[in-house]
């Protein structure tokens, strides 16, 4: 059953149309890859997807019913979370006062949200973390912290733009490792990921993307044999 529906999404500023027409579906339990080069549109679309930009035209359907207009919180509160790529903690709090914050979402009080915090640590492996200041995390740790403020708002649906970026071997197989772990959980997962090793390890389906338009959709060993796909990444012969 299709959790997320994208259909003919169109995101145009000004004259330039970032994203043109893309239709794709993500369905209930699956991780589903989006791939493109640099500027192709990815996080456009998931900027989109949260209305954190209004959509020129088309449509984004969530569990059967048109979230197209609705504010970024009330996605939020339908089930919807996200990271970002650049990722900006509330640098003077520690990691449990981050994460916390983001419990707030679900529960109203302080009590509460530190016990939702404290089991979303423990699942993330910060629980070591949780005194620390979060500008004082290390890229990956502060990868990791991003995914668990999105974790503590429950989501149905996790948006993840490229958790993987800037991390060494041994944290890029502890980011796959966590990325299973939420799709066992019970999270579906939409991901945009630039790392080979990462996207073809975990995706069941991955959509392509290039200058804002669908070059390629399906299996990971069909996206990365495509033509359309290689050209893209590597150029034309």
């Amino acid at each position: 059953m299709a959790l997320l529906e994208i259909k003919n999404l169109v995101k145009a500023f000004g004259g330039l149309k970032a994203v043109n027409d893309v239709t794709f579906h993500v369905d209930e339990g699956e991780i589903f890859g989006l791939i493109g080069p640099n500027g192709s549109g990815k996080t456009t679309t998931f900027n989109c997807i949260n209305n954190y930009f209004p959509i020129t035209s088309g449509d984004v359907v969530f569990k059967g019913k048109s979230i197209k207009g609705l504010k970024t919180h009330k996605v939020c509160h339908l089930g919807i979370g996200r990271t970002f790529q650049v990722v900006k903690p509330l640098a003077r709090m520690t990691v449990l006062e981050n994460v916390t914050a983001s419990a707030f979402c679900r529960v109203n009080g302080i009590g509460e949200a530190q016990e939702a915090a404290l089991k979303v640590l423990e699942f993330t492996n910060l629980i070591g973390e949780k005194d620390k200041l979060a500008k004082s995390l290390p890229i990956g740790g502060r990868k990791r912290l991003e995914i668990a403020r999105a974790l503590a708002t429950k989501p149905e649906l996790i948006l993840l733009d490229e958790t993987a970026a800037g991390l060494n071997p041994g944290e890029l197989d502890e980011a796959i490792d966590l990325i299973k772990k939420m799709r066992d959980s019970g999270i579906t997962i939409l991901i945009i990921e630039h790392i080979m090793k990462v996207i073809m390890t975990i995706s069941d389906r991955i959509h392509a993307i290039n200058f804002g338009q669908t070059i390629a959709s399906g299996t990971p060993e069909e996206v990365a044999n495509n033509q359309a796909v290689i050209e893209a990444y590597l150029g034309v012969e």
